[in-house]
């Protein structure tokens, strides 16, 4: 019995980081490459890559050792690159994001001062 708990309690655990690193795949793939070169981060092709090998690795060879290295590589992704990706896309949330009436093209406008 005891068994039979633990190793559902893994199942849901490698489940929980399949499942995260599908995320930061998908949310990855529909970014704008320019974003990541503008937020000072990787690039999109080497997260794709990075990511979508955790994912498969996870898929086909779900070994704790390197489920641990692509949760890492997950982990990384969406503490830091995705917040300053989604800063410069504009996306930033809570109201933060989008246009002022006062931008120009290239930033605020602040009268000279």
């Amino acid at each position: 019995m005891f068994y039979e708990t633990f190793m559902s309690l893994w199942f849901y655990l490698f489940l929980a980081l399949l499942l995260m690193s599908g995320y930061a795949l998908i949310h990855a793939a529909l970014q704008r490459e320019d974003a990541f070169r503008a937020a000072d981060k990787q690039t999109k092709p080497f997260w794709l890559v990075i990511l979508g090998v955790s994912v498969a690795v996870q898929l086909a060879i779900p070994m704790l050792l390197l489920v641990l290295v692509g949760t890492v590589a997950t982990i990384v992704y969406l503490v830091d690159v995705r917040p300053a990706v989604r800063a410069v896309s504009g996306g930033g949330g809570g109201g933060r994001g989008g246009w002022s009436s006062s931008d120009g093209p290239y930033g605020p406008y602040n009268g000279n001062r």
